[in-house]
């Protein structure tokens, strides 16, 4: 499931915010686990067609960029020609139009996503933008065939908010499928972060430098033997000690021909 952190809506065609500091402050000023990976979101309100042309300097500044057009002529150019990663759709209006898949199928290929919330079928007090929003929703799920679709809360607050299992049945129940409605929520998901990332940090999208073959540093030989005496354990080194003091310490047996030559010269010698 996708969560974004205080994201920022903004109009197109507006003044510029590229000079300003990320709303999101860092470090955050509560305690985060280590494996924990924090993503900003951009909402832009799509309102003109000829007034999107500042949404690619964006992608400097945020993780994601998300548009969600407002009429037929801006969803048009959103999924055909603007670089985003996400176009969300408010479901709860009625659209002039319906959905065509030659639209939708140009923004799947280029590696957009769609966005479904979910949300304001749950908490809305208003019978006509329930049922538009489950209208839309199950349309867009035919007319895409289940293919490129991630589902969002956009909830206010907590109560918004369901488990993965819940928004899974959710989507069997617009038609989705519980494979597909699980695909939503887990591979792409991540393949929209990851698709944004490489286009961020790669070359033109395809090309990413991931290890360059760096060489590990050199120990000098000189160096070698003092490491290994500093790591060879003090029990060891005890051992060692006392073997050595036991056979320095020890007289070796004489053999019996040894006595026999000894006692021979006593005699002799007497």
């Amino acid at each position: 499931m996708m969560w974004s952190l205080s994201p920022t809506s903004i109009l197109a065609g507006c003044q510029p915010i590229f000079a300003q500091s990320s709303p999101v402050p860092q470090p955050l000023p509560f305690p985060t686990p280590s494996r924990l990976r924090i993503l900003r979101r951009c909402n832009i309100f799509l309102t003109d067609a000829a007034n999107n042309f500042r949404i690619p300097q964006l992608q400097q500044h945020y993780d994601l960029i998300g548009a969600r057009p407002t009429d037929e002529k801006t969803l048009q150019q959103a999924c055909a020609s603007l670089d985003v990663d996400i176009i969300s759709l408010d479901l709860s209006q009625k659209f002039e139009k319906h959905f065509k898949y030659p639209m939708l199928g140009t923004a799947i290929s280029r590696g957009i996503k769609i966005e479904l919330c979910y949300s304001q079928a749950l908490l809305s007090n208003d019978a006509t933008a329930k049922r538009n929003l489950i209208s839309n929703a199950t349309q867009l799920i035919r007319v895409s065939r289940g293919r490129g679709l991630i589902f969002s809360s956009e909830a206010k607050s907590v109560l918004g908010l369901r488990a993965p299992s819940d928004v899974i049945n959710l989507a069997s129940v617009w038609g989705l499928g519980a494979e597909k409605g699980k695909d939503a929520l887990t591979k792409e998901a991540r393949s929209v972060i990851e698709f944004s990332r490489l286009k961020r940090q790669s070359f033109k999208g395809i090309v990413d430098v991931v290890y360059g073959g760096e060489k590990p540093p050199v120990v000098e030989a000189s160096e070698q033997p003092q490491k290994k005496q500093a790591t060879q354990p003090k029990d060891q080194k005890r051992k060692a000690r006392n073997s050595l003091e036991g056979t320095l310490g020890e007289e070796k047996p004489i053999s019996k021909r040894q006595m026999k030559k000894n006692k021979k010269a006593n005699e002799q010698s007497t």
